[in-house]
């Protein structure tokens, strides 16, 4: 099967994506435009990455909406969207040999972050900080994983507030079609991932 793609450079003109200042209701950090990553360097520049595949930016928009009716003055931000195959390499290169790159899609496979099909999420409180999900973005730690919080709450590891925070934003995320895996409480694919790269054009 042959991957089709498109460079970063042509997105701009894409009708299949829409920029993130076009979303309305929500805040956006992208931490890997920065230093406050785990490889403590901008990896985006010259690119803007801010965008996000026209269905990924619909169902966004549904969140939004579900948040705003279940937690008002409550606000997504988003910590990570479209993220280039060549920067999702960048990535993976820097956890070679570290035993953590199970927390990265092989870029051989594809993340679907490169087809602007992913997002990283957190949620704003209604005086613009980030609620307490028991750990930060980017925690390569069993404590990040969701398929485990029962046990770390019963241990006493996470609180029941960190978990309810954490159901918070899985409601407003599974409310508008998007599916969360079990090492990540802030990534969510939009819809089924085989589709995605079958059938969507991957960002080199």
């Amino acid at each position: 099967m042959s991957i089709l793609t498109v460079a970063s450079e042509d997105i701009a003109g894409s009708e299949e994506f829409r920029h993130l200042s076009m979303i309305a209701g929500i805040a956006v950090d992208l931490r890997y435009a920065g230093p406050n990553n785990f490889v403590g360097r901008d990896l985006y520049s010259p690119f803007d990455c801010a965008w996000l595949h026209v269905e990924a930016a619909a169902a966004l928009e549904a969140a939004v909406a579900w948040l705003g009716s279940h937690a008002p003055g409550h606000t997504l931000l988003v910590l990570d969207a479209l993220r280039p195959q060549r920067v999702q390499q960048q990535l993976w290169d820097a956890l070679e040999g570290t035993g953590l790159q199970m927390y990265l899609a092989n870029p051989a496979r594809g993340s679907i972050h490169s087809y602007g099909m992913a997002l990283d999420v957190t949620i704003l409180d209604p005086q613009g900080r980030e609620l307490d999900m028991g750990t930060g973005f980017d925690d390569m730690t069993d404590l990040s994983h969701p398929a485990l919080e029962e046990g770390f709450m019963a241990a006493g590891q996470l609180s029941e507030g960190q978990v309810a925070n954490r159901q918070l934003l899985r409601g407003a995320m599974f409310g508008a079609g998007f599916v969360g895996i079990n090492t990540e409480w802030w990534h969510f694919d939009c819809g089924d991932r085989e589709r995605v790269r079958s059938t969507f054009r991957r960002v080199l």
